[in-house]
């Protein structure tokens, strides 16, 4: 942790009545990997030594979740302060909180239950983001020959996008930088490999690749294997990775200043640029307060129907599942599920290998994504190219693909 001067005082109740209680409550997105959920959780609890009475909450995929949380705070303080601990404000933001919230202050009408806006770009971020960069960008001779790029976790809200842009300008400004350039780890582009492909043609002599993440996990290690694949591909360009954001007393500070705004009433969540209430370029058919509704509702049940379907056949040597919801399907899982089926046919193994189809597994914008049992391995990223390799390597020979193997469940 930095040590930029940070105090546990009593910002929370300026210019309010210091003797109500108040909570305040971090949201996360949320994994299925608990250990994913633990750096969050981490900097709750050194939030929560600073004195203050803090709980925690996720949108989807872990426990409690926002709305089991919103009703722990309210049964136990009069003021909640809902602070979203997301750099940029997309569905989840727009949608998913104002919906939890309305349904507790129905439940909870005695309860100031106060929703701070998202993190945002903020001097304290921009400043955190460049010293991060900066480990690994040496002296000014030194960062006049290298190139940043700024990682982003990427959102089908072009609003998020464009905010996310407008940090990576933020972030070079004045920096004596060769070039600082933006892109993403999947949903919008330009993706990682492309903007390393592009470097690779730039030739910088110096690459240094910064993870505007604020928590480590499964992005921050398939950067670093890509990072390692460009610096093996390209030895002329030195490339390194840059730390995510993490811990730090700036953001401890920016969490209570968004918590303080939030009960004083000072800013509310950011839905000027929002596609579900502006018409934007190419996305009018989105405005609209019924079309928030059901994307958030879509949302959530295509992600609780990432519990396997029942299939009724006699037993098998293996079986292939194939995700054939809306985003595998446009990375072309249509084609991974006819490419399997067709070398499992012309293997002659239909009988023992069933390759079929289902819903959501869970694994949205890292597919297509397979999942083979009884072995319990998932794929992620399968091309139909793939498929023969798979087919005669794994299903046939047990031989796992390492490269792309996403998880083994036990």
């Amino acid at each position: 942790m930095h040590s930029t001067a940070w105090r546990s005082g009593a910002d929370l109740t300026r210019a309010t009545d210091p003797s109500i209680d108040t909570c305040v409550l971090l949201v996360g997105h949320g994994s299925r990997n608990p250990e994913a959920n633990v750096e969050f959780e981490s900097l709750a609890e050194v939030y929560r030594a600073t004195g203050r009475r803090v709980q925690v909450g996720y949108i989807e995929l872990a426990r409690p979740l926002v709305s089991e949380a919103l009703t722990l705070a309210a049964q136990s303080a009069r003021r909640v302060a809902l602070v979203p601990l997301f750099l940029f404000a997309a569905g989840h933001v727009k949608n998913d909180l104002p919906l939890a919230v309305a349904e507790a202050r129905l439940r909870f009408p005695s309860v100031q239950i106060a929703v701070a806006p998202h993190l945002g770009v903020h001097p304290s971020l921009v400043a955190m983001a460049y010293d991060r960069a900066a480990t690994q960008l040496g002296d000014d001779a030194t960062r006049a020959k290298t190139l940043l790029l700024v990682v982003g976790r990427g959102s089908s809200d072009p609003d998020a996008n464009g905010e996310f842009c407008k940090l990576a300008r933020l972030l070079g400004e004045g920096r004596g930088l060769f070039d600082v350039q933006p892109c993403f780890m999947g949903i919008t582009a330009p993706s990682v490999e492309t903007a390393l492909e592009r470097i690779a043609r730039v030739r910088p002599e110096r690459l240094v690749v910064l993870p505007y993440l604020l928590f480590a996990g499964r992005l921050v290690e398939r950067l670093t294997a890509q990072v390692e694949a460009f610096a093996l591909r390209h030895p002329w360009i030195r490339a390194s990775l840059a730390p995510h954001l993490g811990t730090d007393e700036r953001l401890l500070a920016l969490m209570d200043e968004r918590a303080r705004q939030a009960l004083e009433g000072e800013s509310l969540l950011p839905c000027d640029t929002c596609q579900y209430r502006t018409a934007l370029p190419g996305l009018e058919q989105q405005v609209g307060g019924l079309r928030a509704l059901l994307y958030s509702v879509r949302h959530t049940l295509t992600h609780a129907q990432a519990s396997m379907p029942v299939h009724v056949h006699r037993p098998l040597k293996k079986h292939v599942l194939v995700c054939l919801n809306a985003d595998c399907v446009d990375r072309g899982s249509t084609a991974v599920l006819a490419a399997l089926r067709r070398e499992v046919k012309l293997c002659g193994r239909a009988r023992e290998i069933k390759v079929t189809r289902t819903a959501c597994m869970g694994r949205c914008g890292e597919g297509p994504t397979v999942a083979v049992y009884p072995d319990g391995v998932w794929y992620r990223g399968v091309r139909d190219s793939d498929a023969a390799e798979m087919v005669h390597e794994h299903l046939l020979n047990d031989r796992l693909v390492g490269r792309l193997v996403d998880d083994i469940l036990q």
